[in-house]
């Protein structure tokens, strides 16, 4: 055990560095896409089409999509577990090298930096259609007719909600239970995200998949906004561009200011250390939807501000990064697990 902790702690760290430099390459195969295909895949087996001919059956459906969840987890939770044991079983050092790779897979905060930080580029070029179509690759209303200040606060908006889903929530799952527990999280939120929609489809059929992410995400949406919080102190200390005041206060005040359970306690963190407010109504598919403002409109949103809440989220996954990084490593000197291989 002590071995493997070890192990662990040198994957862990290697992972998140990985991350950084090189994101999520375009073209190269992705587990999580495997996994998306998979979804789809059993998607049109157990459900099929829904037009308006079709006859529906609610309960079946979300039986349905119980039973999605279940193999999706499963098969998820076993294809990772036997990569990963064959390789420490190989060599540790295969084991290391392969837990890295796939930790680096789980993060996803190198590749929101350089996605998002493209409609910063594009904003500053002053080429608004560019700008529209970058920002549609990482947020899923429509963008069509986003004018600067939107386009500015939906970059800003995923930033700040997928620094909880997309860094700080797989890390701790990673933490806890390495790339098995990770990916079990990154199966239940791309579930989520494929079919947790409250629309005529997926309504029952999704049900399992969108209530499973609001549990898994429900404490690590929570420790995300309370680790920014002092992350805004610490990057105020350097720049006055940051509140630590601000986003303790607007984060005690709007957390609950959203559809989701999880999403707005990261946003309302980030709004209050940035200074500016997000929400309100978009669209998704053509239909406005009525969202709540979170945050105070002190000043329009900067194109510098996706930047800036970008180095909100890295400071906020280092300065989670190493609590986790310290348990581990005082549990590596404890005495029960001296007697370990």
């Amino acid at each position: 055990m002590r071995t493997y902790l070890f192990c662990h702690i040198i994957a862990l760290t290697a992972g998140i560095l990985l991350d950084w430099i090189i994101g999520d390459p375009h073209g190269l195969p992705h587990p999580v896409r495997a996994i998306g295909r998979l979804i789809s895949a059993l998607e049109r087996k157990l459900l099929g089409d829904t037009d308006a001919s079709t006859a529906r059956n609610r309960a079946r459906e979300r039986a349905a999509g119980t039973l999605l969840w279940i193999l999706v987890t499963a098969v998820t939770v076993l294809v990772t577990g036997s990569i990963l044991c064959g390789a420490y079983l190989l060599h540790p050092g295969a084991g290391i090298a392969c837990e890295t790779i796939l930790t680096a897979y789980l993060l996803a905060a190198g590749s929101l930096c350089r996605e998002s930080m493209q409609v910063a580029v594009k904003l500053e070029d002053e080429d608004i259609a560019s700008a529209r179509t970058a920002v549609s690759m990482i947020v899923g209303r429509d963008t069509e007719k986003l004018n600067r200040e939107e386009i500015i606060t939906a970059a800003v908006e995923t930033v700040a909600e997928n620094t909880s889903d997309g860094v700080i929530a797989p890390l701790l799952f990673a933490a806890v239970g390495g790339p098995i527990l990770g990916f079990f999280y990154k199966a239940v939120n791309t579930m989520d995200s494929m079919l947790g929609y409250r629309n005529e489809r997926y309504a029952d059929f999704g049900r399992t998949a969108a209530r499973a992410d609001d549990v898994m995400n429900f404490l690590p949406s929570r420790i995300s906004a309370m680790v920014m919080i002092p992350a805004g102190f610490l990057l105020g200390i350097f720049s006055a561009d940051f509140s630590g005041r601000g986003a303790l206060r607007i984060w005690r005040r709007d957390r609950r200011k959203h559809l989701s359970p999880n999403a707005a306690q990261t946003e309302s963190a980030c709004a209050g250390a940035l200074g500016i407010a997000l929400g309100g109504t978009h669209e998704y598919g053509g239909v406005p939807v009525e969202k709540p403002v979170i945050g105070d409109a002190g000043r329009p949103p900067q194109t510098a501000d996706i930047g800036r809440a970008n180095a909100l989220m890295f400071v906020t996954q280092i300065l989670t990064a190493a609590l986790l990084l310290a348990v581990l490593v005082l549990l590596t000197g404890m005495p029960a697990l001296r007697g370990g291989v």
